[in-house]
């Protein structure tokens, strides 16, 4: 009986990580279908009209759940304003709102998190953070300027960050975008094969 029972209960514990496992590879791959959606509506595309017409979709590492990971947040007291250089040779101004850190493959990173300021005064944005980052699949399976993660302000003292959820900025796509370049301090001495990458 004890056997029985304890042969019904790794059932169904491995049915409910199936599950989890499933829910989570939708979840992302309805991110990667917005995010196409985005690039083929005229309204928000950076694309041209032509582009847009041979347009058939990003191409996505494979969705691989280690690089969801759980990072402990420090959000600083006192936002230290941080002027972002961008691809137009301009400056951006944004505050780096907090620190997090968290471990992949065994090894400790730490990035920076920050909010726009001019993000910030509309509505729809004022919980918007941004993680701007590079990694060593620049140039070559990823975007040479490395590529961003979208976050929101969390309750408490760790914070999610998907690198499934990575996409690139504009300028990857086309001319004439002022895009944040990531700063130094986020650049990770590691390959995050994982979100968008090269055609």
């Amino acid at each position: 009986m004890i056997k029985l029972f304890t042969s019904i209960l790794i059932l169904v514990c491995f049915l409910n990580l199936v599950k989890a496992q499933s829910t989570y590879e939708s979840a992302i791959k309805e991110f990667q279908e917005e995010l196409n959606e985005e690039y083929k509506d005229p309204d928000e595309s950076p694309l041209s009209a032509k582009q847009r017409r041979e347009f058939t979709g990003h191409r996505f590492f494979p969705i691989d759940e280690k690089y969801h990971v759980i990072a402990k947040f420090e959000r600083l007291p006192t936002p230290s304003t941080f002027q972002m250089k961008t691809s137009a040779h301009s400056l951006q101004d944004y505050d780096i709102f907090g620190i997090a850190t968290f471990t992949l493959n065994g090894q400790a990173y730490r990035l920076n998190i920050y909010q726009s300021h001019k993000l910030r005064t509309q509505e729809k944005y004022k919980d918007y953070l941004f993680l701007p980052f590079t990694d060593q699949t620049n140039g070559n399976q990823t975007y040479g300027g490395g590529r961003y993660i979208g976050l929101s302000i969390p309750t408490g003292d760790t914070i999610a960050i998907d690198f499934n959820k990575a996409y690139n900025p504009y300028c990857a796509y086309a001319t004439g975008y002022a895009c944040p370049i990531p700063p130094k301090e986020n650049d990770l001495p590691i390959e995050i094969k994982a979100g968008i990458r090269l055609k």
